[in-house]
């Protein structure tokens, strides 16, 4: 292949060498398949595509300083689309069936993993689909695993640097006790109308409040929020968030340099009383905030006063980007290293 131009890039998706398979019948799981084709062959009444009976789980694999190749929270990648499978009734693959398929995705592409400096690293998109063939709502018989790569770049252009948000209240994202929770393409889909608003009006992601009173904060785009005041660690508590796997990290960061942390319902005039805020996931890890406006309140959420990222958000995330490449101790067994 000609040399890829590691350092710029972008976000999306690039043909890789191979992927792998692994399908669902007769109420088991079968063998894992290798393979180069890049597209699925499917029936036109599957379910995933009538039901929605699909679920995914984003993550990435590093390259350190040392040559190593690390996988950051692999189990935990497991477990939540483990919780997304019993939220939409789908047969769950084993911890031990998805770690080996994410190695062996890995291994067969390492020649697309970045190198260390490039600032770049290689995603991995596990996705399960339902594949049986029926007109009727009910879970499907048959299922498709499958898991592809991709090199990637930063997720905003300006890498860690802050962005302004806005409150969308026209559109939620997820209903409380929905699917809120699991990591299935739909709240993707109900997210698309409100981004193109924020993108229009001229911010980097759209800030939802809670659906059912619109009062308290809920999710920053597709990415969990948090905010930073008297040395602790804020995150809100809802029925229709996605639990974060990079949130549950920086959770975990947080107390290790002493700071407390609280999941709580947050109301949104405690916006105001934030030293810093951000928005974090696999994609971006964090996104600075530098404000939320409130467009149909008329109000403005200032939290970044000289529009830099904040110190404690600074210090978490290269932290956290420490542990990921391999440059700081992972004392909570957090990475696989590929052999």
């Amino acid at each position: 292949m000609k040399e890829l131009d590691w350092s710029n890039l972008p976000f999306g998706y690039m043909k890789t060498d191979y992927n792998v398979r692994i399908y669902y019948r007769n109420e088991q799981w079968g063998a894992l398949e290798v393979c180069s084709e890049e597209t699925i062959p499917m029936h036109m009444a599957a379910t995933c595509l009538h039901y929605g009976q699909e679920a995914f789980e984003g993550m990435k694999a590093f390259r350190g300083k040392d040559g190593k190749i690390r996988i950051f929270r692999l189990e935990e990648n497991a477990a939540r689309l483990q919780s997304t499978c019993r939220g939409i009734l789908m047969p769950e693959l084993s911890t031990e069936r998805f770690k080996e398929a994410i190695l062996k995705v890995v291994k067969l592409n390492e020649r697309f993993i970045p190198p260390y400096e490039s600032g770049a690293s290689l995603y991995i998109r596990p996705l399960l689909i339902g594949t049986s063939a029926q007109v009727g709502v009910h879970p499907a018989k048959e299922y498709l695993f499958v898991t592809f790569v991709t090199p990637v770049g930063p997720y905003f252009k300006g890498g860690f640097s802050t962005n302004p948000y806005v409150i969308i209240r026209e559109f939620d994202r997820a209903a409380p006790h929905g699917t809120g929770t699991y990591k299935v393409g739909g709240n993707y889909a109900a997210s698309l109308r409100a981004n193109k608003k924020a993108h229009d009006l001229g911010y980097a992601c759209e800030f939802y409040l809670d659906a059912k009173e619109k009062k308290y904060i809920d999710e920053c785009g597709a990415a969990n929020f948090f905010g930073i005041k008297d040395n602790t660690y804020i995150t809100p508590e809802s029925t229709s968030i996605l639990p974060s796997i990079t949130n549950k990290s920086l959770m975990q960061l947080a107390e290790d340099i002493g700071m407390k942390v609280e999941r709580r319902p947050v109301l949104e005039e405690e916006l105001l009383t934030f030293e810093e805020a951000g928005a974090c996931g696999t994609a971006a890890v964090i996104s600075p905030i530098e404000r939320i406006d409130d467009v149909e309140k008329g109000k403005s959420y200032v939290i970044s006063k000289d529009g830099k990222p904040g110190p404690i958000s600074t210090k978490l995330y290269n932290k956290l980007r420490a542990i990921q490449y391999g440059d700081e101790p992972d004392t909570h067994g957090w990475i696989t290293i590929v052999e």
